[in-house]
């Protein structure tokens, strides 16, 4: 067994028990973080598999983005761990039969549309060529013009999120800079002169001291 054929066992080894962990976990935090732990290893198995386009969008997509997302809204909600735990029992048999069916489904496409056997052989003097190069090369000339339309609907539904969302908050103290360099020390203080409203209060008599 070679170096390859390790790490593909190792990772998926690890996947599987993540994965067993995710549904198997009582603390949905443990559960979150479990899933990053699949997701993570199921990346790795594709790079080992020349899917590098495939694992690094896994990472960036559900790794960086999805994930903390799940692992944010479920650290900020009160979630009651004894409420989620009623009804599992009951629930139990429904859910096994419908793994079961899954998992035989599954276990039929691998079996019947999977066929070992080895790689084309690359032309003489031809270099390898992943494909994440080939997408992108793929991408930019074939395709040129639907990516750039998809591009300026994105930027300008960005931005229109962004003018949608923003709002001038009337209990803000900022101040605008430009005011701030135009002020004078005369706007900031104005000297009053006020008259007397009330006459000076008459001094005290001295204590005589007690004999």
């Amino acid at each position: 067994m070679d170096v390859k054929t390790g790490f593909f066992y190792l990772f998926s080894v690890v996947l599987l028990f993540a994965a067993f962990r995710v549904v198997t976990a009582r603390n949905p935090v443990h559960a979150v973080l479990y899933l990053m732990l699949a997701f993570s290893q199921a990346s790795a198995v594709w790079f080992l598999l020349n899917a590098e386009f495939l694992a690094i969008v896994l990472v960036l997509v559900y790794l960086g983005a999805v994930m903390v997302l799940f692992l944010f809204v479920v650290m900020m909600l009160d979630i009651n761990i004894d409420t989620m735990r009623k009804g599992f029992w009951k629930n139990f048999p429904l859910a096994a039969t419908l793994g079961a069916i899954v998992a035989l489904e599954m276990a039929a496409v691998l079996l019947s549309g999977f066929r070992l056997s080895e790689a084309p052989a690359l032309a003489a003097g031809a270099m390898p060529v992943d494909n994440g190069k080939a997408l992108g090369i793929l991408l930019y000339t074939e395709y040129l013009m639907p990516i750039q339309i998809a591009a300026s609907i994105l930027l300008v539904a960005m931005i229109a999120a962004i003018a949608l969302t923003l709002r001038e908050r009337k209990d803000s103290k900022a101040i605008d800079p430009s005011i701030q360099v135009k002020v004078r020390a005369a706007d900031r203080m104005q000297l009053v002169k006020m008259g007397v409203t009330q006459p000076a209060p008459a001094p005290l008599a001295p204590v005589e001291e007690s004999k």
